[in-house]
């Protein structure tokens, strides 16, 4: 077994008994948005989103060790079992009376990146401030311009000092400006401060004696294990967690690492829902939002990669759960017509029905909480149609 492997096993057996010793418990129910809870799954293409394992990436040439196992761990016939094996929380919760999924094109449904770059901090900033910047047109880290939601709601009354960012990238400091706006963002690997002093205490001992597998993402188990430090210490009412390991495995070229970190990510949405679940503050009050910052391409060699030269890469998607969604299931109202390449030039692609874009989000969050963030600056685009009227 590699140093790798040993690694990235004991961070999560470490982790999971770390967070097994909450003795969580979910609960239905209905009531008023008080909390709402973005998460972010960085380049978690939709392919896999909708339909599962792609059975034509099992294979050593796309990184997998060993493709049997693989196949037996993630492959069914159907789109549907493959998806729900995949990420089983994620579909039952989309699928109840109180969520919400869009971006299955199978069934005419697409939400597009919109800034036309189809990278991460073009996407994040997207996600966060409600419309695209052609300005923000590198990951480089530099402090963000745009207001995001989560400062215009820190700067309200009621959410001053509730509201926080965990992240594995270390650049969400400079997305979300953490200088400017007063949030706390904890990214990277940077130590734990807030939590239980002596769970804080192992989490940082074993966030330090890993193997760093990149040195500027953090193992997601990690991110997730603060974020619930968080969660049931300052009960924040925004919490924004963003994952990252999908993306720098499939950048890696490893399949099978890609769907494993999928999996994973599932059952780490799941450990802070029933985080909130156990929270009087949260507990049927709190609205899950679930996105991603750009898609993938779309053939055996472009799935690795993303951005203007790689067409598939500006199909996302969005889901949500919990109060204040009106309707249930896999939305089928927004049309979308992918970009593609005409003579050597992409081609932007357009709206054919409905209006659904990452933009939407940022409004989306503050809708939910009550806020119109459409008036904070001209060009912010509207929520997306899955709340609760008024």
């Amino acid at each position: 077994m590699t140093v790798i492997r040993r690694s990235i096993r004991h961070c999560a057996l470490i982790a999971t008994i770390l967070l097994c010793a909450f003795d969580l418990s979910a609960r239905g129910g209905d009531a008023v948005v008080e909390n709402v809870v973005l998460i972010t799954l960085d380049g978690l293409r939709g392919e896999e989103l909708f339909g599962g394992a792609d059975q034509r990436l099992m294979t050593p040439e796309n990184g997998v060790k060993t493709p049997d196992q693989l196949k037996s761990k993630f492959w069914k016939e159907t789109r549907t079992e493959r998806r729900e094996l995949l990420m089983p929380f994620l579909w039952k919760m989309s699928l109840s009376k109180s969520g919400w999924i869009a971006g299955d094109i199978e069934a005419d449904s697409q939400v597009a990146v919109s800034n036309g770059m189809f990278f991460s901090y073009p996407g994040y900033n997207e996600i966060l401030t409600g419309k695209p910047d052609p300005a923000v047109d590198s990951n480089d880290k530099k402090y963000n311009a745009n207001v995001t939601v989560l400062e215009w709601l820190h700067g309200k009354d009621a959410f001053r000092g509730k509201v926080a960012a965990y992240t594995s990238w270390d650049v969400f400091p400079f997305i979300i400006n953490d200088k400017r706006s007063g949030i706390p963002v904890n990214s990277g690997w940077q130590k734990f401060e807030v939590g239980e002093a002596n769970r804080v205490a192992t989490l940082n001992l074993v966030s330090e004696q890993l193997f760093h597998e990149w040195d500027g993402v953090r193992y997601d188990v990690l991110t997730t294990a603060g974020a619930i430090e968080e969660l049931t210490t300052r009960a924040p009412r925004v919490l924004f967690v963003g994952l990252g390991e999908t993306d720098d495995w499939a950048h890696a070229g490893r399949y099978d690492r890609y769907l494993l970190a999928a999996q994973q990510n599932d059952r780490f949405i799941e450990l802070l829902w029933e985080t909130c679940q156990k929270l009087p503050s949260h507990r049927d009050k709190t609205l899950f939002i679930i996105t991603t910052d750009h898609g993938r391409g779309i053939d055996r060699e472009g799935w690795k990669n993303h951005g203007t030269s790689h067409p598939g890469s500006e199909r996302i998607w969005v889901a949500a759960f919990g109060p204040g969604v009106r309707q249930g299931g896999i939305d089928t109202e927004g049309k979308f017509v992918p970009g593609k390449f005409v003579q050597g030039k992409f081609v932007q692609g357009k709206f054919v029905q409905g209006k659904f874009v990452q933009a939407q989000v940022a409004a989306t969050v503050a809708a939910a909480l009550g806020e119109d963030f459409t008036t904070s600056s001209p060009g912010i685009h509207p929520p997306l149609p899955f709340l609760e009227a008024d």
